[in-house]
């Protein structure tokens, strides 16, 4: 009776029916859970000896918001002006200094501020890649499928690794 009784549990563990969740789960929930389960699959659970999560800046005490918050403030930032320095860097050429400092103010004559000017209609506001949505700073540089991506190809040329950036700013950076 114990053995079916560890089988069906395995099964059900394989099959991720073991799992609860307080709430139903998300599209985009549902498929990072799926990621899981698949480097999950890997490791073999025995019924013997028991498993849990661990949280490597504390293992003792485990996952906690505060120590969550306290990792990401104690982190030293970078201010707007330690980061913007390298914009008026003398080996910079004028023109780049001046095309950095417009766009990390979102001045530069994008589809979208043109229309925030009444230059050109709601419905010329839209990506010049023909993506379909609406061409700003932020779409051109970091989220446009086009010209975008082009940013990974920059990384690979130059031989860095990073995580995409979610703002000009920290793309700048």
């Amino acid at each position: 009776m114990q053995r079916k009784f560890v089988e069906y549990v395995e099964q059900k563990r394989k099959d991720g029916e073991a799992w609860e969740w307080r709430r139903e789960l998300r599209v985009w929930e549902e498929e990072m859970l799926g990621e899981c389960h698949t480097l999950l699959l890997n490791f073999p659970l025995q019924a013997q000896s028991s498993d849990r999560w661990q949280w490597r800046p504390d293992p003792d005490i485990g996952y906690t918001v505060r120590g969550a918050y306290e990792i990401l403030t104690s982190q030293v930032s970078v201010t707007t002006y330690d980061a913007e320095k390298p914009i008026w860097h003398s080996q910079v050429s004028l023109k780049v200094s001046i095309f950095t400092w417009r766009l990390l103010r979102d001045r530069l004559p994008t589809k979208a501020n043109l229309v925030t000017r009444n230059i050109l209609s709601h419905v010329a506001g839209l990506c010049v890649s023909g993506c379909g949505a609406v061409e700003s700073a932020h779409h051109l540089f970091v989220s446009c499928s086009s010209f975008g991506s082009i940013w990974a190809l920059v990384r690979s040329w130059i031989d860095i690794t990073s995580v995409d950036p979610t703002s000009l700013h920290d793309h700048f950076i």
